[in-house]
């Protein structure tokens, strides 16, 4: 997001989408699509993002059609739990590797909510994860989440995607970043010079200038299910910030609120927000058997930007008082969002899933376990995920606020995931080894109980 203000109107620019009728395409003998529609948005066959229709939206949830929950499932449970040894084994005994092919029961993880309890049985040769499940069914936007709760479900995709990205994970982290173009700044600047007033027809000239903002996506395959959620995470929490979209919690006002009820100080200096991962230390076993997945998983950043003349931006290091006003109260909220809005419980799930698989591989626990993951693990020979079409492109569009003062607002940014960071960090506790002794593991053909 860009804004430059003259006279007594704040321009306020911003990257949400304008509405193309891209029709739903099934893929064979599934309910998917390339373009389906995920955490609120959809990508067409160009890669540009946007909001999808209505029609869009009914079109994907009626292709989904969902089998009934086994009765076992439905009900609620805190502590779920999922064999990785017996979960690769019903996925081998599947006659096609497609994921849309597996039963709904696999392919949405029996219906845990959030992955807490990382469990290790080494008699058994395996690794369990373990956490608060239900049955499940489709919600208004077309993300499937828990009967009762509405918190989204663990995905396997998005479980097969941390694994298999674990090694770039720990190289260069995964991220996402939704940018104006340096071009497209330096033609808002001119453009904004040449202007002797604001009027809200100079919206138009002001999204032309910028043009499509950059989808930048690292760590993760572009076309995965995981890369959709780091961007429709990215979109809602500009779109909420620049009033775009009306937050659906009462207590997080938009940042153009902020602005209206106080005073910036005029300046090329501009605020960046983005979504990271927010970990406790692990609460860890002293024998290295059980661990548990602490802290709420998210936070908003923020940090300055120095626009220069040519449109690009310099990080100076330091966060303004409103910008950051502006984060602390994105995170405190974060948890009652991610009731409100099914895709910031899957941006928490996503990295929740990479923290683990960074876990199971700083910690060896395949190794401790003797426990063969290589059809989840590796992206060969074995099951497939989804693809998508890639995210390349935003279109631009404008909200304006009355007041007065001069000076530019950049709201660039995205999401960042340090999943190894998280899973180097640990503290001992007896009462995750407690929980795991009372968690007996349940050998046989059910790869999950509770």
């Amino acid at each position: 997001m860009l804004a430059k203000a003259t006279k007594n109107i704040v321009v306020l620019v911003t990257l949400t989408a304008v509405v193309a009728a891209t029709s739903v395409q099934s893929l064979a003998g599934i309910g998917f699509a390339r373009s389906r529609a995920v955490g609120g948005i959809i990508i067409d066959s160009s890669g540009i993002v946007h909001r999808p229709t209505e029609l869009q939206t009914r079109e994907m949830i009626d292709a989904m059609k969902l089998a009934d929950v086994p009765g076992d499932l439905k009900q609620l449970n805190t502590i779920r739990k999922v064999s990785l040894k017996q979960l690769q084994q019903a996925i081998a005994a599947n006659e096609s590797k497609q994921i849309a092919d597996l039963p709904d029961s696999v392919k949405y993880l029996a219906g845990i909510q959030r992955i807490k309890y990382v469990f290790v049985y080494p008699e058994q040769n395996d690794i369990v994860l373990a956490g608060p499940g239900e049955g499940w069914i489709i919600n208004e936007s077309g993300a499937v989440v828990g009967e009762t709760t509405g918190r989204p479900v663990v995905l396997l995709e998005d479980l097969l995607v941390a694994f298999r990205t674990v090694h770039a994970a720990r190289q260069g982290g995964i991220s996402c970043s939704i940018d104006p173009t340096p071009e497209g700044r330096a033609r808002f600047q001119q453009f904004i010079r040449k202007q002797a007033r604001f009027t809200p027809q100079v919206l138009d000239g002001i999204a032309e200038a910028l043009g499509k903002q950059q989808v930048t996506l690292a760590g993760v395959p572009e076309t995965s299910h995981f890369a959709r959620v780091l961007v429709a995470a990215d979109y809602h929490m500009k779109s909420i910030a620049m009033q775009l979209t009306e937050s659906p919690v009462k207590e997080l006002d938009s940042y153009l609120e902020m602005i209206k009820k106080t005073r910036v100080k005029a300046s090329n200096i501009t605020p960046r927000w983005w979504l990271a991962s927010d970990y406790e230390p692990l609460a860890k076993s002293d024998d290295g058997l059980a661990y548990e997945i602490r802290g709420q998983g998210v936070k908003a950043m923020t940090e300055n930007d120095l626009i220069q003349a040519d449109g690009t931006s310099v990080p100076t290091g330091k966060s303004g008082e409103l910008a950051q006003k502006w984060a602390d109260h994105m995170t405190a909220n974060y948890e009652e969002l991610s009731k409100k809005n099914a895709v910031f419980g899957q941006l928490r799930n996503v990295m929740d899933l990479s923290v683990i698989a960074a876990l199971v591989e700083h910690d060896g626990l395949r190794e401790r376990a003797a426990c063969d993951l290589s059809l989840l693990m590796n992206a060969g020979n074995s099951v497939e995920i989804h693809e998508f079409n890639a995210p390349k492109t935003i279109d631009t569009q404008c909200s304006f606020v009355k007041r007065g003062g001069e000076y530019i607002i950049t709201a660039s940014g995205g999401v960042m995931l340090e999943s190894w960071q998280a899973a180097s960090r640990s503290q001992t506790s007896q009462h995750v080894k407690e929980l795991r002794a009372s968690t007996k593991h349940v050998s046989g053909e059910n790869w999950w109980w509770n």
